[in-house]
């Protein structure tokens, strides 16, 4: 969640308050304009998507004698590298805002249309994921090294104390898919990663907070949790085969296994193991082979885990991948933030999550 004041944070817990949303374009270290005026805008998360962010703006095409329409390749709504900064403020009272940032976007396009400029804007993610690699890339170093070679400058990455770096073995190639190259190390590496709200890669230990950042009870504050009723058994694994290859050539193999879902090995699911297999050259020790199968197994439990949809009052500094502790007649405990949608402007529509438990 995003850091807010302590007063901040018990307005919010009010539900009756107002905030404020301010757009700023900048290319590259230049501000082109520090006020763009917004009449709607909506944020949506899905931790699903290789680039999870994506928002949407509605511009009036002329405001206060300036065309918002992009008729130059350096105008604040072009999409040539233009990047977006939304702040959020929360009206403490008194003339007293509490600004704080949402995040950076790309722009991705820019529609005139009648009266309005359509802007749609993507997290930055984006700026790796259209960056295909040129040329085979051969990383030689270490998994940070590995890491910032496929991202920066792009992006700065920020890793973690918690993760240890250790050497690329020799021999890899990655062809083509730059974000690809990028995931598939995070596996090997037993790490996730996400941009924050300052326009950082921050690198991280796989695995969910136990620590909740915001308690949500169904009726409470006008809450609505609802259970989603689907249910399949497509792409349900229980176990996870990691593979890799040795210094000596040999192979390394490691896995793990899920004990505690309705799916769980050894359970009704299915009497024998569902594996799900992955092989990656950086994997070369069995005790990388097994953090890189309990790294998966945690990501794959994030998509078959028990889902709940809810409608709530908004709370502008939750964000995807957050822990919550959710309350309703038939489930109580804690779930992950997985998508939000997050309207912009005043009357700001009520927020809808989906969040998934935590087994």
């Amino acid at each position: 969640m995003i850091s807010l004041s302590t007063l901040a944070s018990s307005i919010i817990a009010s539900g009756t308050y107002r905030y404020y949303c301010s757009v700023q374009s900048w290319l590259g270290d230049e501000l082109l304009s520090d006020n763009i005026p917004i009449s709607a805008g909506t944020e949506n998360v899905d931790r699903a998507q290789r680039v999870p962010e994506r928002i949407t703006l509605a511009i009036p095409r002329y405001d206060r004698g300036f065309s918002w329409a992009p008729t130059t390749d350096n105008h604040p709504l072009a999409a040539n590298g233009q990047r977006l900064l939304v702040q959020l403020g929360i009206d403490l009272g008194n003339n007293v805002v509490e600004w704080f940032s949402r995040g950076w976007f790309r722009i991705q396009n820019s529609d005139p249309s009648g009266d309005e400029v359509q802007v749609e804007a993507l997290g930055l993610l984006s700026l790796i994921d259209m960056a295909r690699l040129v040329s085979p890339y051969q990383p030689s170093g270490t998994l940070v090294s590995t890491l910032r070679g496929l991202v920066e400058p792009a992006l700065t990455v920020y890793v973690d104390s918690g993760l240890t770096d250790r050497a690329v073995p020799g021999g890899i190639n990655y062809d083509e898919d730059r974000l690809g190259a990028v995931m598939e190390l995070l596996d090997a590496w037993g790490a996730d990663a996400w941009v924050t709200e300052d326009g950082y890669l921050s690198v991280v230990p796989m695995g969910p907070s136990l620590t909740p950042v915001l308690t949500l009870t169904d009726g409470l504050g006008g809450t609505v949790i609802e259970a989603n009723g689907a249910s399949t058994s497509d792409d349900a694994f229980n176990v996870v085969v990691a593979r890799g290859t040795a210094a000596d050539g040999g192979q390394v193999q490691g896995v793990a296994y899920d004990f505690t879902s309705a799916i769980r090995y050894g359970g009704d699911f299915n009497p024998l193991p569902v594996p799900y297999f992955y092989s990656s050259p950086l994997v070369t020790t069995v005790p990388q082979a097994t953090s890189a199968a309990q790294t998966i197994l945690s990501r794959l439990k994030r998509s078959t885990s028990r889902e709940f949809q809810v409608e709530m009052v908004p709370h502008p500094g939750l964000q995807a991948g957050d822990t919550v502790s959710i309350t309703t007649d038939d489930y109580s405990g804690l779930a992950v933030v997985e998508k939000l949608t997050l309207g912009y402007t005043n009357p700001v529509p009520r927020q809808t999550l989906t969040v998934r438990a935590l087994s």
